[in-house]
């Protein structure tokens, strides 16, 4: 990472074991060129000590507004001062707090009274992030301009596995780092785009819109143990499903196979080959306003499939190939097609091919990335194609750019784009 001069930040600590996290967060940050000024809740103190932060930032931690030194004004002095707000982690209760303006101690009267910009890092047990409750005060936070980043997937403390871990501090870290570089301002980091905070708000929520979202790879049988598929995790494609569903839209989730769990409140189809993903997407699409096909599909199969394992022998063997029907191009091309957004991973001359498959598809939005960066990966970085030209989101987690992409695409979709 480049160094970020004269940068400071507030980094603030709740009460949750990923709070260990926010020590080499502060650290790596601090290697950065960054000023941290840490600031804990009472809840935090019961994971990690005010003496730790204190040491690695050089800066006495705060945890009262009456022990400020100054004027008791702490919650006004300290983000007149940041160029940013990070709470790293934020518990489900802090994140109820921000969504209803709840400021009842030093930090949360901290948000409350800022005027920089706020990122918040979410860490609890896969169930409360799944929850209704959090999910609405997701949306919240995000239709307010907050930033959100993360969580991950992955084990938890309590031994369960899941959405909910708050993603690691040296991807945190790049994550701050590359928003304090970009200048980016109260909008959640909406492509910069010039909206009042009132449009914004509009922008990003897409309330009863509903959203087919194809996922994952295609596993095209050869014989009865043998097949052709993808390196593809699915990721990306669950990603935007969550991203939707925080913005209030109804998903439907067709996916190929994945180790993945599906987002709750998406309506999942599950599918093996090419030709079954197709069939589910004619029979949902009639249903969708908006088509986004990230599934990364085969575009071949086997033309003469066995039942039985072929034994292997002596010589070479030849295998057909038939070419899969372009799930994409056929709705892009219905006579009343939903709003369409494509899906690109190329090894090479990335520009060139996501401007051709564009135009060749004739739909109005595509996302495209470098395979080999990709495929696999917790983190991406994407570029999105449309009429007006390309808009290149930083590489960063796969959450965070699908909830980018979703305020791009809510953008286009109500300035008229609509089927």
């Amino acid at each position: 990472m480049e160094q970020t001069q004269a940068k400071r930040i507030v980094l603030g600590i709740t009460g949750g074991i990923a709070a260990y996290k926010a020590a080499e967060l502060a650290r790596l940050l601090i290697k950065q060129g960054v000023e941290v000024q840490v600031a804990m809740t009472g809840a935090a103190g019961h994971f990690i000590t005010a003496t730790t932060m204190q040491a690695l930032s050089g800066k006495p931690v705060l945890m009262n507004q009456w022990d400020d030194s100054s004027n008791g004004m702490a919650h006004i002095n300290l983000s007149r001062a940041a160029d940013a707000i990070v709470i790293a982690p934020a518990t489900a209760d802090f994140i109820a707090k921000l969504a209803h303006g709840l400021a009842d101690d030093l930090l949360s009267a901290l948000c409350l009274a800022r005027n920089c910009p706020l990122l918040v890092a979410p860490a609890m047990n896969r169930q409360m992030w799944e929850n209704a409750a959090t999910q609405r005060n997701i949306a919240q936070l995000i239709a307010d301009g907050v930033t959100i980043l993360g969580p991950a997937s992955g084990a938890q403390a309590c031994g369960e596995e899941g959405m909910g871990r708050m993603v690691e501090a040296e991807e945190l870290a790049a994550e701050i780092v590359a928003f304090l570089q970009s200048n980016k301002s109260l909008n959640g980091g909406s492509l910069s785009l010039a909206l009042s905070p009132g449009e914004r708000g509009q922008i990003q929520r897409m309330d009863g819109v509903k959203i087919l979202i194809t996922a994952g790879p295609t596993y095209e049988a050869i014989d009865a143990v043998r097949g052709i598929t993808n390196r593809s995790s699915g990721k990306m494609g669950y990603a935007v499903a969550q991203a939707a569903l925080e913005l209030g839209a109804e998903v439907t989730l067709i996916s190929g196979p994945t180790a993945l769990n599906k987002p709750h409140g998406a309506r999942g189809v599950d599918v093996t080959s090419a030709a079954e993903m197709f069939a589910a997407v004619k029979q949902q699409v009639a249903a969708c306003d908006i088509f986004i096909g990230v599934a990364a599909v085969a575009d071949y199969r086997v033309a003469q499939t066995s039942e039985q394992k072929i034994k292997r022998g002596d010589s070479n063997m030849t295998l057909e190939l038939a070419p899969n029907p372009d799930i994409l191009a056929y709705v892009a091309s219905l006579k009343n097609p939903p709003f369409c957004v494509g899906f690109a991973a190329e090894s090479e001359n990335l520009r060139e091919h996501a401007k051709a498959k564009r135009k060749a598809k004739k739909i109005p939005l595509l996302a495209a990335n470098l395979a080999q960066q990709a495929i696999g990966a917790d983190d991406n970085e994407l570029i999105l194609f449309d009429d007006a030209g390309e808009h290149v989101l930083p590489r960063s987690d796969k959450l965070s750019q699908a909830r980018e992409l979703l305020q791009h695409l809510a953008q286009l979709y109500r300035q008229g784009n609509k089927r």
